[in-house]
Order: C-alpha cells, then structure tokens, then sequence
C-alpha cells in the first residue's frame, strides 16, 4: 500500500484490495500504549501508519484496503468515511439488518457492537488502509483490547447476527456496495 501510494501519479487507477490476515494485532498511530493486549495469547502487535487505535484482525474478516485519489473524486477523509460506512450500512440492509456509523467513533454498528472497523491514512491526498468487516471468526482476541481504543465496546460479526454466507461471497457483495458509493 504503501509503495503503491508513493508511486502514484494523476494517471493511476484506484484500487481496491481485498485481503484476509492471519491472526494479528494493528496498532495505528493514535495508538496507546495502554490498550495492548491484556494477555499473551501469541498474537502479534505490529505498529501500522494508519488512523486509530488497536484493532484485531484474523480468518473470517474482510479487510478492504481502499487506494483512492481523494482530490480526484472531490473527497475529504470525513466524506469517505461516510461512504465506506454506507456501503457497509446497505450490505447489511439487504440482509434485513440495521446498522448504523457513529460521528464518534468511525465504523458501523449493530444494536451498539460494531460489526466494522475503520482506519485511514492519506498522503499527498491519496489514502490508503480501509475498512475490515467481521464475517465468520473467532471475536475471542478482540475480548483482550480495547476494540479501536474503547473500552467495554462489543464487537459482532455477520454470523452471530444470522447471516451464514461464505466470506467470499459477503466480499464481493461488499465490493459492489463499495463501487456503487464510490
């Protein structure tokens, strides 16, 4: 991400890349030193450049990373934000759920659990990080953090909400949304 950003003159495309981590901790440049894990449970913290606090990421979640000319598309960060948060917000409502972003703390929400997280950075008015969405994964090592730098915050996932898709079919649903909003 990083490189491709660096590289990139008026005349690059914007991509999006769809990717699934093995278990690992992302520590942004907001992050505390307070809210890493609280146990050793031998997952990996590696320290990121993008927004925010300390998230979790593993099998089972999508992560979007969002490789965007900002000035291109007439966007600000606040702008984007809204519209990744939509995209997620429709994917749900296909499926009959309400979900819901909050000004206060970037991501979408279900009845108060976030379902997906957000973290940016922009360099030279192109951003790159993106969004994940829980789908299907074990949401134990986010019990160990301060999800996103919020205590007590619940965390869900498309599964526990009833939704029994494969990952890779929520990923191209999302990936839809995600082109028609942007």
């Amino acid at each position: 991400m990083q490189s491709f950003t660096a590289a990139r003159n008026t005349g690059t495309q914007d991509e999006l890349w769809l990717v699934e981590h093995p278990p690992v901790y992302t520590l942004g440049l907001n992050g505390k030193a307070q809210p890493l894990p609280r146990t050793d449970n031998a997952i990996p913290v590696i320290k990121v450049d993008r927004g925010g606090q300390i998230t979790y990421h593993g099998p089972g979640q999508i992560v979007v990373y969002t490789l965007l000319d900002l000035r291109r598309r007439g966007l600000g960060v606040r702008a984007l934000v809204r519209k990744l948060e939509n995209a997620v917000i429709e994917l749900l409502a296909a499926y009959g759920i309400e979900a819901n972003g909050r000004v206060d703390a970037p991501g979408v929400y279900v009845a108060g659990a976030k379902v997906a997280a957000l973290g940016l950075r922009v360099r030279n008015g192109c951003c790159f990080h993106g969004l994940s969405l829980n789908v299907d994964m074990d949401l134990a090592p986010f019990q160990a953090i301060d999800p996103c730098g919020y205590p007590g915050l619940q965390v869900t996932q498309l599964r526990n909400l009833g939704i029994d898709e494969q990952t890779e079919t929520v990923a191209d649903k999302l990936v839809a949304k995600l082109a028609n909003e942007l």
